[in-house]
């Protein structure tokens, strides 16, 4: 019979040796880590953090709230103070002056009277106006008598009246409480009386 040959023991090695021609066996594996600790670490984390940003969600909004609360009281406290106020002038909305005569409007008259008989050319000839706004007028019964509104930016308000031939009139133009007046009398003279403004204001 075959016999199983050791190989020789090396001085000062102890321990039983391994038969001849076999390897030595292969240490075991490391363990690894458990999975489930590192998701539940993970899980932990994630956690946390959707606490920390609902903490810092909420201190934000108290504070703001708490402006808020405070703007609010300080608007009605000045609005109540501007009641006093109103109440201590006595200037209430309820008691506003209210004009009971509107003011009137500021006219231009324009006159002219006397005796005109009417001539080859026709009756008396009359024109009033401004330097912006010229009419003819219609002399009627001895007299014509016009009126225009007061435009302050004229340069001048005149009312004329040209005789045919033969007559004896006035003429009289009023602004602003300012009157001019004029004389015409016979032949074909013309009987013209103008206002302009002042430089400093008025009409003369």
């Amino acid at each position: 019979m075959n016999q199983q040959q050791y190989p020789p023991q090396q001085p000062g090695a102890g321990g039983p040796q391994q038969p001849y021609g076999q390897p030595p066996f292969a240490p075991p594996p490391p363990k690894k880590a458990g999975a489930g600790k590192v998701i539940g670490l993970g899980c932990l984390g994630l956690v946390g953090l959707f606490v920390l940003v609902a903490l810092i969600g909420a201190v934000a909004g108290g504070g703001s709230g708490s402006n808020d609360s405070k703007g609010a009281d300080t608007t009605k406290a000045s609005g109540s103070t501007l009641k006093g106020d109103k109440a201590a002038d006595g200037s209430g909305g309820s008691h506003k002056k209210v004009d009971s005569e509107p003011k009137a409007d500021k006219k231009v008259v324009f006159k002219v009277w006397g005796t005109a008989p009417a001539g080859a050319l026709g009756p008396l000839n009359i024109t009033y106006g401004s330097d912006s706004d010229n009419r003819d007028g219609a002399f009627k019964n001895g007299k014509f008598e016009a009126t225009l509104p007061l435009d302050d930016d004229a340069m001048y308000f005149n009312v004329t009246a040209q005789l045919q031939g033969s007559g004896d009139i006035h003429c009289s133009v009023t602004a602003d409480g300012k009157t001019k007046k004029a004389h015409a009398a016979g032949d074909y003279n013309i009987c013209m009386a103008q206002l302009s403004p002042g430089l400093l204001g008025g009409w003369h």
